[in-house]
C-alpha cells in the first residue's frame, strides 16, 4: 500500500560541486529534459544537460541563477515524476523559495514545460542588478532546540534598522536581506549567535522584500497568467496559505507567484508546518538535487516535536531507524518511492 507522502522542493543553493552529474545519473534518458534542453537551445544558453554534464563543476559556469535555477528545478520536477504511485501517494507539495516555482509543476498548476520556462526566466530575472543581499543566520545551536527570545532580538533589530527585511524562515535559520548599508549595521549589532557565523550568500539578491519591485514587474509582464490553472494536489505556498483543487483561481496564483512571493517574506517554516498539521504525512520527500534543506526540514520538525522528536539527537535517531525524511539524491532513500 502506498504512503502518504508531503514533496518538498529546495531553491537556491542546492546544486554543488557533490551534484554535478544529477540529471545524468537519474534522468539522462528522461522525455522532459529533452525538451528542455531544446528551450534553452532556442535561446542560445547552453543546453541544461551540458551544464549538468560538465567535466567539472564551477562557480561561474554552476552557480549563477542563470543555470542554477533551471538545474535545480530540472532535478525537482523530474524526480518527482519518478515517484512511484504503488509506493508514494503525494497528499501535499510545498517548496522552499525558488522551489516554489517547481512545486507549482508538481503539484499540476503549471505544466513541466512551463514551470522550466518560468524557473529557467526568474533565473535571470533575479539575478539582473537590484542592489544588496542576503545574509543567513543560523539561530539554533547543535541540538536544534529553538530560542524565542534570541529570535525576538532578531527581529526587533530587523525592524529597527532601515533598509533591512526578513526575507526567509527556514526552521532553526533566518534569511534577512537588505541593502549592503543595512546587512553592515546588522553585522555590527548581532548578539552572539549559537550556530555558525552569519553568513552573506553569494550571488544572491535582496530576494522575497520590496527591493524585487523591477524583478516582479518584469515577471508579470514576461510569464502569463494563462500558463496557471489549478494544482491537482494541494500546495502550500510561502505564507502557509493552501491552494486546493478544484478552487483556486489561476489569476489569483499567478499573481502570488510573481508579485506578493518576490515582494514579502516566504515563510518556509509556516508552510511545512501547515503541511505536517494538515496531511499528517507518512513521510516527507526532498527531491533533488541536494538536501541541504533537510537540516531546516528536521529544525521544523524538532519545533513542532513531530512524532515526539525534540532535539536533534532524537531526528537523527528516527532517520537512522525508519527514516521520516527521504531524500531523493540518496539512493538507498530514492528506492523507498522511486
Amino acid at each position: 500500500m502506498a504512503e502518504a507522502v508531503l514533496v518538498v522542493c529546495p531553491g537556491r543553493g542546492t546544486y554543488g560541486a557533490a551534484e554535478l552529474g544529477y540529471l545524468a545519473r537519474h534522468h539522462g534518458d528522461a522525455q522532459p529534459l529533452a525538451t528542455f534542453d531544446t528551450a534553452r537551445a532556442g535561446r542560445g544558453v547552453p543546453r541544461i544537460s551540458a551544464v549538468d554534464g560538465a567535466a567539472q563543476y564551477s562557480a561561474a559556469l554552476h552557480g549563477p541563477g542563470e543555470n542554477s535555477a533551471p538545474l535545480i528545478y530540472s532535478a525537482g520536477i523530474l524526480d518527482f515524476l519518478a515517484l512511484d504511485p504503488a509506493k508514494a501517494e503525494v497528499v501535499a507539495v510545498c517548496g522552499n523559495s525558488m522551489g516554489w516555482y517547481t512545486a507549482l509543476a508538481c503539484a499540476g498548476a503549471v505544466s513541466p514545460e512551463h514551470g522550466f520556462a518560468i524557473a529557467d526566466a526568474m533565473g535571470v530575472n533575479s539575478g539582473t542588478g537590484e542592489p544588496g543581499g542576503q545574509l543567513l543566520l543560523t539561530l539554533v545551536g547543535d541540538d536544534w532546540r529553538p530560542d524565542p527570545a534570541l529570535r525576538a532580538e532578531i527581529d526587533r533589530l530587523v525592524g529597527e534598522i532601515d533598509g533591512l527585511y526578513r526575507s526567509i524562515d527556514l526552521g532553526g535559520m533566518l534569511l534577512v536581506a537588505g541593502t549592503d548599508a543595512a546587512l553592515a549595521e546588522l553585522g555590527e549589532r548581532l548578539p552572539p549567535l549559537p550556530g555558525r557565523s552569519p553568513m552573506r550568500l553569494v550571488g544572491h539578491g535582496p530576494f522575497h522584500t520590496s527591493l524585487m519591485g523591477e524583478s516582479s514587474r518584469r515577471a508579470l509582464a514576461q510569464l502569463p497568467a494563462d500558463w496557471f490553472g489549478g494544482p491537482r494536489v494541494p500546495l502550500i505556498d510561502g505564507q502557509g496559505r493552501m491552494w486546493r483543487p478544484f478552487s483556486s483561481d489561476r489569476a489569483a496564483l499567478h499573481d502570488y507567484t510573481f508579485t506578493t512571493q518576490i515582494l514579502e517574506p516566504f515563510d518556509f517554516t509556516r508552510a511545512l508546518t501547515v503541511a505536517l498539521k494538515e496531511f499528517a504525512p507518512d513521510r516527507i520527500v526532498l527531491v533533488g538535487p541536494g538536501e541541504t534543506l533537510g537540516g531546516g526540514i528536521g529544525q521544523v520538525l524538532v519545533r513542532e516535536r513531530w512524532l515526539g522528536m525534540a532535539d536533534k539527537g532524537d531526528f537523527a535517531a528516527r532517520q537512522a531507524e525508519d527514516p521520516v525524511l527521504l531524500a531523493m539524491n540518496r539512493p538507498e532513500q530514492r528506492a523507498l518511492v522511486a
